[in-house]
């Protein structure tokens, strides 16, 4: 067969599988297509697919069409991280800072220092840290991917819960937005070379001012000449940070939040968003699953796995709680909210493959790391839905 036919055999099973497992076994309560998609991702990968059928995978995922898979994953990838930067309402947040500051540092603080805490001990035993990665890369990095939570996901599942334009909605996602700003500037210092430190501070420098220029021009142009001219300013902006040492991602992230949400449709920009889950982020994930090694750690993947779990959910549930008593907040709040930010795929997943491709952490803590973002994922809808049965007003408490 040509590479051609091949890489449409690939394509087939990418869209095809998690599709018949999500609609066979009805997963939809505990996992939606998404983290489906991201589970087959590590399935069709070579830790299972790979080990069992390795001629199989060695015949479909070859050189060739994971090269052209690759391209598209990360074109794809980028549109997405940039529309999560574009969505963020900054203004709003501002307007209640204070309460938002708050439970949004704490929320993201302590699954952090706990998370730090247990990268440093991960330190003592080889095979965790990458090949170039720098002890405070590794404790940062592991900790800001244990107090992550995903935007994007985060819509989708308050979508689902019919909650997004409520009182309730509007509030996590503030809280949500500060912390995808702190995910952001945290990988920026994380990938911050020092070698090359010259070129980062000429493209941020440049950046400012381009980003002048570019603002007045959106704000000149009509909407249908906004959208062709943010994808240029979208690939122009992560090739500066690539090319600075940054890394496309924190370009792409950068691209979007200097971009004001009120100059697009913001039913357009949902179906962008839609669309690329639909059409893009599944090969992305395969990307992503092709990255997963489970013989390197055996059983100490699933064990590392299952206590990044644990310290990422107390973690965050303690930080929101330790909020919702300083602020004040009714009966049931803080529970809610915390089991809600416990999402963590897609915007982790881009984290740590970043962490990946620089050689921060070795392709073991990959594998656990992931692990870890499908599962605290999949707690969110069974552990909030039954309190929105008991409060079904709950979503309208507002601060």
């Amino acid at each position: 067969m040509t590479t051609t036919e091949v890489f449409l055999i690939a394509i087939a099973i990418i869209f095809s599988v998690p599709y018949l497992v999500w609609r066979i076994f009805k997963t939809d309560y505990y996992a939606p297509l998404v983290v489906v998609q991201i589970m087959m991702g590590i399935v069709l990968g070579p830790g299972v697919l790979g080990k069992y059928f390795p001629a199989y995978f060695d015949f479909v995922f070859n050189k060739e069409v994971v090269q052209s898979l690759s391209g598209i994953a990360w074109w794809g990838v980028m549109i997405f991280v940039c529309v999560a930067g574009v969505e963020l309402d900054l203004k709003r947040t501002w307007q209640n800072r204070k309460e938002s500051g708050l439970t949004a540092g704490l929320a993201l603080g302590v699954p952090l220092v706990l998370g730090g805490i247990v990268a440093a001990a991960m330190l003592n035993y080889p095979g965790w840290i990458g090949a170039k990665g720098q002890n405070w890369q590794f404790v940062v990095g592991m900790g800001m991917s244990c107090a992550v939570t995903a935007l994007p996901i985060l819509i989708l599942l308050m979508e689902k819960l019919e909650m997004l334009r409520t009182p309730m909605g509007q509030r996590i996602l503030r809280y949500a937005s500060l912390d995808d700003i702190a995910i952001w500037g945290v990988l920026a210092i994380v990938m911050m070379d020092w070698i090359r430190i010259g070129r980062q501070a000429a493209f941020l420098l440049l950046f400012v001012v381009a980003t002048w220029g570019f603002r007045r021009l959106m704000q000149a142009l009509d909407e249908r000449d906004r959208w062709y001219i943010a994808v240029i300013w979208l690939a122009i902006v992560a090739f500066g940070a690539d090319w600075s040492g940054l890394h496309y991602m924190v370009g792409a992230f950068l691209a979007g939040v200097v971009m004001d949400a009120h100059w697009f449709s913001e039913e357009k920009l949902d179906n962008l968003r839609r669309d690329l889950l639909l059409v893009m982020m599944p090969v992305y994930f395969l990307s992503t699953g092709l990255k997963t090694n489970f013989d390197v750690g055996g059983l100490a993947v699933f064990l590392v796995a299952a206590v990044l779990l644990v310290v990422s959910v107390v973690g965050k549930l303690a930080g929101v709680h330790l909020a919702g008593r300083i602020l004040k907040w009714g009966r049931g709040e803080a529970s809610f909210i915390g089991w809600l930010l416990q999402t963590k795929a897609l915007i982790m997943i881009i984290f740590v493959n970043v962490l990946l491709d620089k050689e921060i952490i070795s392709n073991t803590t990959f594998t656990a790391l992931l692990l870890m973002a499908v599962g605290s994922t999949m707690l969110s809808i069974p552990r909030v839905s039954p309190m929105l049965k008991r409060d079904p007003e709950l979503v309208q408490r507002d601060v």
